[in-house]
């Protein structure tokens, strides 16, 4: 097998959870991470662990295919093979932040192996990312138990996404990035998140009228006021409704910020220095922060690890 194509991380921009109740949302790659399929030895470890674990990965989709096999499609026989001669996944995606781990491993199966392939390359039409996201959906459910199947389309396709609704998604151009003062950046909070579990508080949060309300009235309003300020370049706009998302997230949804970051997280909302949301389905890996001058911002969080994703 030749080396396999790089899949590149991803950044949820907005969206995470508003999604699952039909949220704009706006999806981004991050190429300083990336991942791809190789051939190794299996008596080193790395490869080995690797190995196992596409292995149970492989035992899912057998189950999937066997009941679904008009939206699995895929050529499991070779994928065994494969395994058996030391296949892994290489990757310097880190796990449990956030950024599309398992997307790009689920993205380069389904190059390597998927039957009838919809390629990058085609037209890409509404139905086709579609398909595909229903496909990735499935697939990445092993690992969350419950997948959008978001993660693994960015990392396909490599390109923004935009979702307007479940059913109408697209490939979306975003403003240049320039070299102004502002960025968005990622503040690592030295924790791994699951999120499995975070998924699950969710759903059990949604159980709750006056969750649901708020989630209605305020995440998502203002996670698609930040979808369309956004791409609009409305950065003065975008900083109004940013303050009132992290505010949301801050007082709504505090099981899936890590604790040490809940004063570093109310300390930007009360300065209007910078604001923190979600990165991914949080309770630790990366959150997202945004301000309007990044020096100010790095000499005020120099206590953190921070990644500029966009400057503009």
């Amino acid at each position: 097998m030749k080396k396999g194509p790089l899949f590149y991380a991803k950044i949820l921009l907005f969206g995470e959870y508003g999604i699952i109740k039909d949220s704009k949302a706006l999806a981004i790659p991050y190429n300083q991470y990336q991942g791809g399929l190789f051939l190794g030895d299996l008596s080193h470890d790395f490869v080995k662990n690797s190995n196992a674990k596409l292995h149970d990965f492989f035992r899912y989709l057998q189950n999937v295919q066997a009941e679904q096999p008009k939206i699995l499609n895929l050529d499991l026989t070779q994928f065994e093979k494969d395994l058996k001669n030391g296949l892994y996944f290489k990757s310097n995606i880190p796990e449990g932040y956030g950024v599309g781990s398992s997307g790009a491993v689920v993205a380069a199966v389904y190059e390597r192996y998927a039957q009838n392939k919809i390629t990058v390359l085609e037209n890409l039409t509404r139905e086709k990312l579609l398909k595909l996201k229903e496909i990735f959906g499935l697939m990445e459910s092993h690992f969350h138990g419950k997948s959008s199947g978001l993660d693994p389309l960015n990392s396909y396709l490599s390109i923004p996404i935009l979702i307007q609704s479940k059913q109408n998604i697209q490939p979306t151009g975003i403003p240049a990035q320039n070299a102004g003062k502002g960025a968005i950046f990622l503040i690592d909070s030295e924790q791994i998140g699951e999120t499995g579990d975070m998924v699950s508080i969710f759903m059990e949060k949604m159980k709750n009228e006056g969750f649901r309300k708020t989630l209605k009235t305020e995440f998502i309003k203002y996670t698609d006021a930040c979808v369309n300020d956004f791409l609009q370049g409305n950065v003065k706009s975008l900083f109004g409704n940013l303050k009132h998302l992290s505010s949301t997230v801050y007082h709504n949804f505090k099981p899936m910020i890590p604790t040490h970051m809940l004063d570093v997280w109310k300390k930007g909302i009360e300065n209007d220095d910078y604001y923190l949301k979600l990165c991914g389905s949080g309770g630790g890996g990366y959150i997202l922060g945004f301000t309007e001058d990044f020096e100010k911002t790095k000499s005020q969080l120099k206590d953190y690890k921070l990644q500029v994703v966009y400057r503009f």
